[in-house]
């Protein structure tokens, strides 16, 4: 059973946007944090945001601060990646994932829950 699923993935061009969207399928409760990752071919993958279950610890990857953007709808148990400013080296299969627990956000390693991923392509 996939516990979280993304949405939202495609092609854009240079500069452009898109808003990637993660449906927590699993009962939450308590503590936990909500990223998103990149991975793509040929590299490791990488944490790129990260929002605490009441919305404060957010943290961002230096490679995406002031372009990209995590929120979340707790009510619709959603979580959001809006990508502003998308360059070529944004191409990636995107991940959603979450794990309990309160410790900061940006511990990409602790990471237990994934999604399937959601493929995003800039063209130059």
């Amino acid at each position: 059973q996939v516990e979280l699923v993304e949405s939202g993935g495609g092609s854009v061009q240079a500069g452009g946007s898109l808003r990637l969207s993660c449906v927590l399928s699993y009962n939450t409760y308590g503590e936990y944090c909500v990223g998103w990752f990149r991975q793509a071919p040929g590299k490791e993958r990488e944490g790129v945001a990260g929002i605490f279950s009441d919305g404060s610890k957010i943290t961002y990857a230096d490679s995406v601060k002031g372009r990209f953007t995590i929120s979340q709808d707790k009510a619709k148990k959603t979580v959001y990646l809006q990508m502003d400013n998308l360059n070529p080296e944004d191409t990636a299969m995107y991940y959603c994932a979450a794990r309990g627990g309160g410790a900061s956000c940006g511990l990409w390693w602790l990471y237990s829950r994934w999604g399937q991923g959601t493929q995003v392509t800039v063209s130059s």
